[in-house]
C-alpha cells in the first residue's frame, strides 16, 4: 500500500526562478526571430527584389 506524504511536494524557489528566466529568454529569442525578418522583407519590397 502506498503511503501519502504528510506535506505536499514543494519545488525549490531557485528552480522556479530558473524556469522563469528560461521562459523569458526563449520568448525573447522567438520575438527576435519574428521581428528581424519584417524590416528585411519591407526593404526587399521597397527595392523591388521581392
Amino acid at each position: 500500500m502506498r503511503q501519502t506524504p504528510t506535506e505536499p511536494f514543494r519545488v525549490p524557489p531557485s528552480y522556479l526562478r530558473d524556469i522563469a528566466t528560461t521562459e523569458i529568454f526563449m520568448r525573447g529569442i522567438l520575438l527576435w526571430l519574428l521581428g528581424i525578418p519584417i524590416p528585411i522583407i519591407i526593404l526587399l519590397y521597397l527595392f523591388h527584389v521581392v
